[in-house]
């Protein structure tokens, strides 16, 4: 207990606090530079060196990109996917080190049609990144995001992966790949390229009423993350290219493993966070900036003057508590200002995870989500936590019986739409004896029986009548009608098939 008669004029200790005048703790004998954390000042020197290293040990350490293998940058203008490809433009130098050996392109996607941009300004952030990635000499694409409209199918399918290679087949390629003489194959190739394509209105305006149809911010986040990653795999699909590296920091993916946790993505974290995510098969999509923080980005653009875009999404502007990944944003942020550990904490334990789900070469595409193409994980037993919460939610959707009796002067005449939104004439009155009102609750409880738990939140947050489904790209619809008729088909086979254990 505190006491009258105590001294508490003693002598307060100060905290050492770092100063940017002690020296590099590498070199021991330039000043420092730049402080990343307590006890870590490095000079410009070393910072570069130290920052180079990380980005290329982490591609050596996982082996996945072969010699000559064509990679795919996505760059969104932003700081950490703009340092990214200084990291690859470096490392294809001539004086490079450690000279990496795949073919880079570059593709940009062009949101500003789904946070409503004006054309004037779509148009200026084109023409600054359009001036950037001709300075690289790589070929880049300019995608306006408006063409995930007529995507095909086989988007949301899982192609037939390559065969893994054994772990000495990187050895060997990368000796081969030295003693042949591919200097002119790993440099970039200049190609003209055109600004962004244009870009239809009515397009745009069903790209706003699909973004535009779900309710909450953070549904809408969801599915424009979807969106966005449908066409990279499509335009690395038809470009040629096998792997797809995207520009996702320590920080950015310490607040998504702790949003996909909150958003129910507890069974695809693995994908989700981790370096490599092989759920399309052919394409693999790698994250080589995991080892560094939002502060080192920072530090190394302003240091080397790295050209970055600034490019608007969805939650700019908006309050801490719009969306559960602004919120959790922030919350990542501001501990780990207090705690300078926090973020890595976060992301170390995301490293230790792993799928339990079977390879994506031997699953079938029924086995897949429709939106994320993760494996389902609402294959829950009887009394799970799952099943409790889809009988909790049939009960409050139910009606009573009074409420479904039939009203004789609100019936509809033969042949005509009762359906409050429809008015016209559905045609399915004479043939199926209903209209069409009656035939979408199925079609729409199927499509989010396709669904893992958390893209089900996201197409409840759309609303539960059709008219609001409706609004997803057509490649959707499409695949979601396939794999109906396919398992229709197959629950009417199913005596006669073998199971595995028949088989063995």
């Amino acid at each position: 207990m505190c006491q009258v008669d105590e001294d508490y004029h003693g002598p307060l200790q100060r905290a050492e606090v770092p100063s940017v005048s002690k020296k590099c703790v590498k070199c021991k004998e330039a000043t420092a530079a730049v402080v990343i954390r307590a006890g870590d000042a490095y000079c410009r020197g070393c910072f570069k060196e130290y920052f180079i290293h990380k980005f290329r040990a982490m591609l050596g350490k996982n082996r996945v990109i072969f010699p000559g293998e064509k990679v795919l940058l996505a760059v969104s203008g932003g700081p950490s996917s703009c340092s990214m490809l200084r990291q690859v433009q470096e490392g294809l130098s001539h004086n490079a080190h450690k000279k990496l050996r795949f073919l880079p392109g570059v593709v940009f996607i062009d949101e500003g049609g789904a946070v409503g941009q004006s054309v004037e300004e779509r148009q200026r952030t084109v023409a600054e990144l359009h001036a950037v990635f001709k300075a690289t000499s790589f070929p880049f694409h300019m995608v306006p995001l408006e063409q995930v409209l007529d995507l095909p199918s086989s988007v949301v399918v899982t192609a037939a992966s390559p065969s893994e290679r054994a772990a000495s087949a990187y050895k060997a390629a990368v000796d081969h790949f030295i003693q042949s003489d591919t200097t002119s194959c790993v440099t970039p190739r200049q190609q003209e390229e055109t600004l962004l394509p244009d870009v239809q209105e009515s397009h745009t305006h069903s790209l706003q009423q699909l973004i535009g149809s779900a309710k909450t911010l953070t549904a809408k986040e969801e599915l424009l993350n979807t969106l966005r990653q449908h066409l990279l795999v499509h335009t690395a699909r038809t470009e040629g290219y096998s792997k797809v590296m995207l520009g996702d920091n320590c920080t950015r993916l310490a607040v998504k493993l702790l949003s996909s946790i909150s958003l129910g993505r507890g069974a695809q974290l693995a994908q989700d966070t981790g370096f490599s995510d092989s759920r399309y098969g052919d394409i693999m999509l790698l994250r080589p900036m995991t080892e560094y923080s939002a502060k080192e980005i920072a530090y190394y653009n302003r240091m080397f003057r790295v050209p970055a875009v600034f490019t608007a999404s969805l939650d700019t502007r908006t309050a801490d508590k719009s969306s559960i990944q602004h919120l959790t944003e922030s919350f990542v942020i501001k501990l780990q200002a207090d705690f300078p550990s926090t973020v890595s904490t976060i992301y170390r334990t995301s490293e230790k995870l792993q799928t339990a789900c079977r390879s994506s070469s031997t699953e079938e595409c029924w086995d897949r989500c429709l939106l994320c193409v993760c494996a389902l994980d609402t294959a829950a037993e009887n009394a799970s936590a799952f099943k409790a919460t889809l009988i909790s939610e049939q009960l409050s959707q139910s009606k009573s019986p009074k409420a479904t009796r039939p009203n004789p002067e609100s019936t509809a005449p033969a042949g005509q739409c009762c359906s409050p939104a429809g008015g016209g004439d559905c045609g399915k009155a004479a043939s199926d004896g209903g209209c069409c009102s009656s035939a979408k609750a199925p079609e729409t409880a199927h499509l989010r029986s396709l669904l893992c738990y958390s893209c089900q939140l996201t197409i409840k947050d759309m609303g539960s009548n059709q008219s609001s489904v409706e609004h997803l790209p057509q490649y959707i619809l499409s695949e979601a009608q396939r794999r109906r008729r396919r398992s229709q088909m197959r629950q009417e086979i199913r005596d006669f098939l073998l199971d595995e254990a028949d088989e063995g």
